[in-house]
């Protein structure tokens, strides 16, 4: 080999590394799959993964990329050792993540790599990551509230906020579906239903007749005319007319007992993620217990406006969306501000037949 020919060949694996960094860090997964050969790996024994093949690369990049709120990548040029039309070498990688369930840190890694020249130039035909140091502090920083999917065409890349209209918008059947089976893995149960009549009908289905239930104040329950189903039938024993009979003053403790564990409590939530986590919000807290866990059983009903990629986007969509309107239905109604004083995020049922989410393919409540 000449010495053009090795310049050459340095100058492209170094290139196929730097594109691997920026197909990552822009969320590129097909893109980041394409880097390998066909049956190329990708090995983290200390995490661990292993995804042999460009279908499982694809996939585990889904998966990965799913749980951040950011990830920032640096790659440092290391060795390369020219070998035909084979190569080895070594890339240097800091690395400062973020994801949404709040794991976090800082942490320095080598990739050791084998390369593979091809007819679509060098490919990696495996990249094995070892960490050497790892930080799992708190980080002190934040990530601007980038546009989601923004992929590799810069006019999609922007740190504005998307208006709070996007939030109006029913979802798509694919994310429906999509919703329901991360739900269904994450332990709920998951129905989709064409609108709130239908819904009606199930939550009577699900609901026996003297059972214990608590409505949370939600206006699809109100909309839908679940909340007089419950509240007003007689067929239950509903305890939010019981508390509203209660002096505050003298009987808070009452209250506080009565809405922490009934039978059932009927909800609807201020977001939905399609990782399949739900997420409420509430001004005082005292619907949160019964919802968390202190119910024996939770029926959510949830519009198809409420679907939002992830977490970031779901705490978006209550600061900018659901606070405003909840924010002037509380000052109609009781003449005071509404807050965010209280966030629930339930990201599984570990009590399986529990919780059962009812998705509407219809838009309902805020």
């Amino acid at each position: 080999m000449n010495d053009f020919q090795a310049i050459a060949d340095r100058v492209e694996i170094e290139a196929l590394r730097g594109e691997f960094t920026d197909a990552a860090m822009m969320r590129d997964r097909p893109r980041l799959a394409s880097l390998f050969t066909p049956d190329g790996a990708l090995r983290m024994p200390d995490i661990p993964v292993e995804l042999v093949g460009r279908e499982e690369i694809l996939a585990g990049g889904e998966r990965l990329q799913s749980q951040w709120d950011f990830f920032v990548q640096n790659t440092h040029p290391g060795t390369i050792q020219l070998d035909g039309d084979t190569a080895t070498g070594r890339a240097y990688i800091q690395e400062l993540a973020r994801a949404l369930d709040g794991r976090q840190g800082l942490n320095y890694a080598v990739y050791h790599d084998r390369y593979q020249r091809t007819e679509e130039g060098w490919k990696f035909a495996e990249r094995v990551y070892e960490v050497r140091y790892l930080d799992t502090s708190p980080l002190a920083g934040t990530a601007p509230r980038a546009a989601q999917g923004s992929g590799t065409d810069p006019a999609h890349a922007t740190a504005t906020p998307a208006p709070a209209a996007s939030f109006t918008g029913p979802a798509t059947a694919e994310q429906l579906e999509r919703v329901a089976a991360a739900l269904r893995a994450n332990g709920f149960a998951a129905e989709i239903l064409d609108d709130a009549a239908d819904a009606r009908v199930r939550v009577k289905d699900l609901i026996a007749e003297g059972a214990s239930v608590l409505t949370g104040a939600s206006e699809t329950l109100r909309l839908s005319g679940i909340d007089e189903d419950i509240n007003a039938s007689g067929q239950y024993d509903a305890i939010r007319p019981r508390i509203l009979a209660i002096d505050r003053a003298t009987g808070a403790d009452e209250i506080r007992k009565l809405v922490a564990s009934p039978d059932f409590v009927v909800n609807s939530v201020a977001a939905v993620t399609e990782t399949g986590s739900l997420v409420l919000a509430s001004g005082s807290g005292s619907q949160l217990p019964a919802n968390a866990g202190g119910a024996a059983h939770a029926v959510w009903i949830v519009g198809a406006q409420k679907v939002v990629p992830d977490l970031s986007t779901a705490l978006r969509r209550i600061e900018e969306h659901a606070l405003p309107l909840e924010n002037a239905r509380a000052q109609a109604v009781y003449g005071m501000p509404s807050a965010v004083n209280r966030l629930l995020i339930l990201n599984a049922e570990p009590r399986p037949g529990r919780g059962t989410v009812l998705l509407l393919r219809e838009a309902i409540g805020y």
